[in-house]
């Protein structure tokens, strides 16, 4: 795995909060799990798969889910396939973990990236953001 400076510097953390960003990363290495993407031997982009667990019901113990988190490709690598083929790795993991199905909440410009990749909209997910200009 890339080590913790490699992916804060792809997520834009500056070095003041390194120390922060890592002691997360330790924290959540159980549910947070990064994927990297190489290209001769330099990191080039990575992305998140959050697994997590619903409560289980009768017929369903293990209600194992992921979403994907924080998603980032140097300027330099985009449009060249490096989004996708991390995200094909997350959801072959999903798949091999027997996730129920993975989320992603997407900006704008990348629900097309999402949808090429077997994303669809669902009409029971639903959102609640708090008033915070209340």
């Amino acid at each position: 795995m890339a080590d913790v400076a490699t992916l804060a510097a792809l997520r834009g953390i500056e070095s003041d909060n390194l120390a922060a960003y890592s002691a997360w990363v330790a924290a959540h290495a159980e549910t947070h799990v990064p994927f990297v993407a190489e290209v001769n031997g330099s990191v080039v982009g990575v992305a998140w798969l959050l697994v997590a667990e619903r409560v289980p019901g009768n017929n369903s113990l293990d209600r194992r889910y992921g979403d994907i988190q924080a998603v980032e490709v140097r300027e330099a690598y985009r449009n060249r396939g490096v989004g996708g083929a991390l995200i094909a790795t997350i959801l072959a993991e999903a798949g091999a973990r027997g996730l129920l199905h993975v989320t992603v909440h997407s900006g704008r410009r990348a629900v097309d990236f999402y949808r090429r990749a077997g994303f669809c909209h669902h009409r029971q997910l639903l959102l609640w953001q708090p008033d915070l200009e209340g």
